[in-house]
């Protein structure tokens, strides 16, 4: 009977954030079908260790798990993208209405998901997790295991590079 009260108490605990999971691990390996194994493994590996949960915030204890999953998923299928390093020099409401306005509405997110994925991991993963999930500077800490300020720091020059990519693809000068 503990065993079946474990299973509905995690269910509670993790279910609910199965969505900022998907989308993390999404992000991070860039592959639908391949995001869903990395986070069916990272929830068989939350729940296998669950008994060592001890509270707080389980949005934060989840995706930890899947970033993590993520890595070793990357590390034995895409060990390139880890060892690809950074390059250390370098909307208000729409009128759905107007199909013209949501065509060129739906462009623009095609364009913003498109610049997305070109970021460095190192970047692409703190600026999925703060403006994609709405996680805190702290969460993302805590997540990625970085100091704060080098999440500050990623998010500052993720968010530059993809201003950078943006504008090239617009064929503008920012």
């Amino acid at each position: 009977m503990p065993e079946q009260s474990s299973a509905v108490r995690f269910e509670q605990i993790a279910l609910p954030h199965l969505p900022a999971a998907y989308n993390l691990a999404r992000w991070l390996v860039r592959n639908d079908q391949d995001a869903e194994d990395v986070v069916q493994e990272a929830y068989l590996r939350a729940f296998k260790f669950f008994d060592g949960y001890r509270g707080g915030e389980s949005r934060t204890w989840l995706l930890t798990i899947v970033r993590n999953t993520c890595y070793s998923w990357l590390q034995r299928n895409r060990s390139r993208e880890l060892t690809d390093s950074i390059d250390e020099t370098e909307i208000e409401a729409s009128d759905f209405n107007n199909p013209e306005l949501r065509l060129v509405q739906d462009a623009d997110a095609q364009m913003v998901r498109a610049a997305l994925a070109e970021l460095p991991l190192e970047f692409r993963e703190v600026t999925v997790m703060r403006e994609l999930e709405e996680l805190s500077y702290k969460e993302i800490a805590m997540i990625a295991d970085l100091p704060i300020g080098t999440v500050m720091s990623r998010l500052a020059r993720g968010r530059k590079r993809l201003h950078a990519l943006l504008v090239t693809r617009m064929g503008g000068v920012s």
